[in-house]
């Protein structure tokens, strides 16, 4: 068992893919062993997580999840703690799972009774209400255009057993004591991150509540035999807190799985190594020629109104992220040929750039006359990055999109960085479809464009042709500024400049980006953070 951090990198399966690892593990060991393992670990990390709590309400649902719960009261009991059962089982007109059953009658042997409401106080909470089995489907990335979260059941059936399970996980939700979900937070689709228990909630008479609450005690996970992608994306963050892993029996004594289906996705590490390590390690000859350039297009101005502080904004990134030279191509008609506060930035009209031997970053504040120049960025550059508005332009125009993807034949980098909307526009759906299954949505946008696909949000992904998508797990809600956006792009400018490949270069800029926002918040929690000083606190990645 062990806490998920940002410094390795896991694989992330699916539920189905889940389901199978556990029908093999299942196979191989003696009935019940599986549960018996959840339970326990359960127990030993709630006492680790708590261990001055004294009453602990543990919520078990109908299913194998509320078996693990009954698992962990049978140990939490014995360890001298007051544990508080509930079941929502009651009622349903289901079968109890035969090994769910066998835990809820060794917990009970020991003198503890189910409670027919949920106490009023508690010093903790393990939820174990739904896990993954609230998941009908796949739990998203099945294949079919970003359905993941139709497969959650919203609405629950008008009954007292419904209800019962939408006031249990009300209360769960508004906790103030610390929860820990056994597998998965009940109500979160466990491979797309799409927060379906607040409709749930809803539909069953309990109190609404929002994803979380500002005053809702710390969240903790603990995934089950495998790490689901909706742990990290979406609502997901909120919801799960702090991740844990046990993968039961899901490796055998010599470390090898048992014939593991492939993983869905994969949530990034840190890299090893550095750019600037890498710099101290170059050769005494080196000169800025030697760390490449960028070319950062954008930034349009006319009369009463400019958005030449985005281009600016990429600009000082990709300098601080470690490009030997950046110059900047204001659009339309720009009032200043110097940065005061970077004036190592070149200035350059668009038609003296020589993006053979330049990235171009293009797209930051680029406005209406972005559109006017990107014919020419498609065929001309050898690496690019197309953000904000070039995004905009590409889904507004047909005769564009085709000019784009032509770059894959010539063996040109390209990277997209769209927001959510932007995905949307360029995929001819609402954003809240990209939303409910973002990883199919970036998988597609790479697929249809032949080009790595960086899809920002809350466990921004990144998508490449040929291989798995990537889910980041750094970064805070001090990145929900204007400017953020162009200063990653300006990052990941940098790292196609030092030849990176372009889906290295966006796994690790976005990675640092967000991981920069972690420190500030860190060691300044009292002061604001803004766009200009993400860009200053760069460093090569």
């Amino acid at each position: 068992m062990q806490p998920i951090t940002p410094a390795t990198a896991w694989p992330l399966h699916s539920v189905s893919a889940t389901r199978e690892i556990e029908r093999l593990c299942a196979g191989a060991l003696p009935a019940h062993t599986l549960m018996q393992r959840a339970g326990l670990a359960t127990a030993r990390l709630a006492l680790a997580l708590a261990p001055h709590a004294r009453r602990i309400w543990i919520a078990c649902g109908p299913g194998n999840n509320g078996g693990d719960g009954f698992e962990a009261a049978f140990h939490l009991h014995r360890a001298g703690k007051t544990v508080l059962l509930t079941w929502t089982g009651i009622d349903t007109g289901k079968t109890f799972p035969v090994d769910a059953q066998v835990s809820m009658e060794q917990a009970l042997s020991t003198g503890l009774l189910i409670k027919d409401a949920p106490p009023k106080a508690f010093d903790f909470c393990i939820d174990a209400l739904l896990g993954i089995g609230g998941n009908k489907g796949n739990g998203g990335s099945r294949g079919s255009r970003w359905s993941g979260a139709n497969d959650s059941p919203e609405r629950l059936p008008d009954s007292p057993a419904a209800k019962r399970l939408a006031r249990h996980l009300a209360l769960i939700r508004a906790s103030t004591a610390p929860v820990l979900a056994i597998d998965v937070p009940s109500g979160l689709d466990a491979g797309t991150g799409n927060d379906f228990g607040t409709a749930m909630i809803a539909s069953g008479g309990g109190v609404r509540v929002g994803e979380t609450s500002n005053t809702a005690g710390p969240r903790f996970t603990l995934s089950l035999l495998t790490l689901k992608p909706g742990l990290f994306m979406a609502a997901g963050r909120d919801l799960a807190g702090e991740v844990w892993l046990h993968e039961l029996a899901s490796r055998n004594p010599s470390g090898e799985s048992h014939d593991r289906p492939a993983p869905t996705a994969w949530l990034s590490g840190s890299p090893t190594g550095s750019a600037d390590t890498a710099r101290h390690a170059a050769p005494h000859a080196s000169h800025k020629g030697s760390f490449g350039d960028v070319a950062v297009i954008g930034g349009e101005t006319r009369e009463g109104s400019s958005m030449a502080g985005a281009a600016l904004l990429a600009a000082r990134a990709a300098l601080h992220a470690g490009a030997g030279r950046v110059m900047v191509s204001l659009l339309g008609t720009p009032p200043i040929g110097l940065d005061m506060s970077q004036p190592e930035l070149m200035f350059r009209a668009t038609e003296a750039l020589d993006l053979q031997k330049q990235v171009a970053v293009c797209g930051c504040g680029g406005g209406d006359a972005v559109a006017q120049i990107l014919p020419d960025v498609f065929s001309t550059a050898w690496a690019a990055v197309f953000d904000a508005d070039a995004l905009n332009a590409i889904a507004n125009d047909s005769t564009l999109a085709p000019l784009l993807a032509a770059r894959a034949n010539r063996g040109w980098r390209t990277v997209l960085t769209p927001h959510p909307l932007e995905a949307a526009r360029l995929l001819g759906c609402g954003a809240a479809e990209v939303q409910r299954d973002r990883l199919s949505a970036a998988t597609e946008l790479a697929g249809r464009f032949h080009c790595t696909v960086v899809l920002k949000g809350s466990g921004t992904v990144i998508a490449t042709p040929g291989q798995l998508p990537q889910v980041n797990p750094t970064g805070n809600a001090l990145l929900a500024t204007a400017g953020t956006g162009d200063v990653l792009a300006g990052i990941i400018g940098a790292g196609l400049a030092r030849g990176l490949p372009a889906a290295q270069a966006a796994s690790r800029a976005v990675f640092h980006h967000a991981e920069v926002a972690d420190r500030w918040a860190a060691a300044h929690p009292a002061e604001p953070f803004t766009a200009s000083r993400l860009a200053k606190a760069v460093r090569p990645f």
